[in-house]
């Protein structure tokens, strides 16, 4: 999963990228606003995390901004404003939370990920399925016919990716732009690399194949041989 974060502050903004990266999301920061717009309507996002008093464009702007050009990626609003009325102007402008500063970041982290699980409409659902594989989103647990798979970050939010577009092939590049945080390079094989580590993991024994490459495509969550 990919965030993009958008807020000035540097000592808080090091922390909410590491809290995150940690999490094994994928981050890209943007330290004013005309940046973090730039990012917002080039790039794809499952959430954003945007500041209200930034340079350049404030955060109220920007997301007015990006609901008039159709980018309807998930925001939570993370200011130090925390009257009523900040908080009405916040979710009036279109965005989906509000958290006021200073703030938890195990509570930040809960809301970015139930606010990804409300707009990839699994709802309040903690957990995906596929076959015998599943996943819980909360305890980050993964099993399949019962036996524990122990997995990375990054393998975690790969294998997430590729359970949310189940039996859907997604390419090379929608991987690196949705788990990692920079631009596909087409001569890295770092994609080939993860999804065979993940695949020695997931399809480890006798167990039927549920990671598919299409070859020259990329690569699929299906039930094969």
């Amino acid at each position: 999963m990919r965030i993009l974060l958008v807020e000035d502050d540097a000592k808080i903004a090091s922390f909410v990228v590491k809290g995150l990266r940690a999490a094994g999301f994928a981050v890209d920061h943007a330290p004013d606003g005309e940046d973090g717009l730039h990012f917002a309507l080039t790039e794809p996002y499952d959430a954003a995390v945007i500041d209200i008093m930034l340079p350049k464009l404030d955060g109220l702007a920007l997301i007015e901004r990006m609901r008039k050009a159709g980018v309807n990626t998930p925001v939570i609003i993370l200011s130090a404003r925390g009257s009523v009325e900040d908080r009405i102007a916040g979710l009036q402008t279109g965005s989906d939370d509000y958290m006021t500063k200073p703030f938890s970041f195990s509570e930040l982290l809960a809301r970015v990920q139930a606010l990804i699980r409300r707009s990839s409409g699994v709802s309040e659902s903690t957990r995906l399925l596929y076959a015998d594989l599943s996943m819980n989103l909360l305890t980050r647990r993964v099993e399949r016919g019962g036996r524990n798979i122990e997995l990375q970050p990054l393998e975690f939010s790969l294998l997430e990716y590729l359970m949310r577009n189940a039996g859907n092939v997604v390419s090379k590049t929608m991987i690196m732009e949705h788990v990692w945080d920079y631009n596909f390079d087409p001569m890295t094989n770092v994609v080939e690399a993860r999804i065979c580590r993940l695949r020695d993991k997931i399809d480890k024994g006798g167990t039927k194949k549920l990671i598919q490459t299409v070859r020259g495509v990329g690569y699929v969550l299906k039930e094969g041989d």
